[in-house]
């Protein structure tokens, strides 16, 4: 499934002669769009050829991998299970706009503790799911895997060979793998991570060889989710003159750092530059109350 690719018009771009695409995989299914679906895709062919009958991961409160996941297992019959951080959420969950979601598609919660959480690939972790659920099919938190990566390898097409630079956010690091394993030689592929530190690099290579690619460590804008009045006007005026919505976990911080990094003259002029949009808007919801209460602006999507 192949995505389009829109090219973006602003007055800087014009000014540095810089031409900037983005990659739509936002668009390539309603409800398991851009990344999601790429990881998704062969672990649900494996949990399949494997005759599981249930699926169960791992995710946050607002996570769009357990949205994802929810939809793809009742699209194709499979039980779900999501074990969810925090364990306060297990009587709030009701006003959770991605627990909902998930809920109506099927998924079943389990609420752990933090605690728990950080321990959750441990073998006693493990058994004592086992102990619960019987068999299933496990995916790692944000649904990364080989099967993962190898999904995630099919982004670009060979529509893309002529552009100069590839960006990606980076959660995990397994949707950046899959990108830097498929661009061609003469391509550099940039990543923009979500989270502080450059620990990702080490994640990465488990998965891409070393070189041919970087990361942009500098908008993360305080860590996970962490956003800011000026990141908010940003997307929203992005997606003002651009009609492209983007997200403040992970593609509002990429294109924020792309545009940043242009204006900085850090890319030559003629330089052809494609973007991923690796979806994630289910989660605009869910930020927007946590906006509100913070009294910041709320998303335009």
């Amino acid at each position: 499934m192949n995505s389009i690719n829109q090219q973006v018009k602003l007055p800087l771009l014009d000014q540095k002669q810089i031409s900037l695409f983005v990659k739509r995989e936002d668009l390539i299914h309603p409800f398991i769009s851009g990344n999601k679906y790429r990881k998704l895709k062969y672990n649900l062919i494996e949990a399949n050829i494997k005759d599981y009958k249930t699926i169960l991961t791992f995710g946050g409160a607002y996570s769009n991998h357990i949205a994802a996941t929810a939809y793809a297992g009742k699209e194709n019959g499979l039980r779900t299970i999501g074990v969810i951080r925090g364990e306060e959420l297990a009587n709030k969950w009701h006003d959770n706009p991605t627990l909902v979601f998930a809920k109506k598609n099927g998924m079943q919660f389990k609420f752990v503790t933090r605690e728990w959480f950080r321990n959750k690939n441990s073998e006693e972790a493990h058994q004592e799911l086992e102990n619960e659920f019987e068999k299933f099919y496990i995916i790692p938190e944000g649904g990364s895997n080989t099967l993962a990566v190898k999904g995630c390898e099919e982004i670009l097409n060979e529509d893309d060979a002529d552009f100069d630079v590839i960006t990606s956010c980076v959660g995990t690091g397994s949707t950046i793998a899959g990108i830097i394993n498929s661009a061609k030689e003469h391509q550099k592929v940039i990543g923009f991570p979500a989270l502080k530190g450059d620990f990702l690099i080490k994640d990465i290579c488990k998965f891409a060889p070393e070189f041919g690619w970087q990361l942009q460590t500098d908008y993360h804008f305080g860590g996970y989710a962490k956003v800011s009045k000026e990141l908010i006007d940003f997307i929203n005026d992005f997606k003002y003159k651009t009609t492209i919505a983007l997200e403040p976990v992970y593609t509002g911080k990429m294109m924020f750092g792309l545009l940043d990094l242009i204006a900085k003259d850090y890319f030559k002029p003629g330089t052809k530059i494609l973007a991923i949009h690796t979806g994630g808007l289910q989660g605009v919801n869910g930020m927007n109350i946590v906006l509100k209460k913070k009294s910041l602006p709320l998303l335009k999507v």
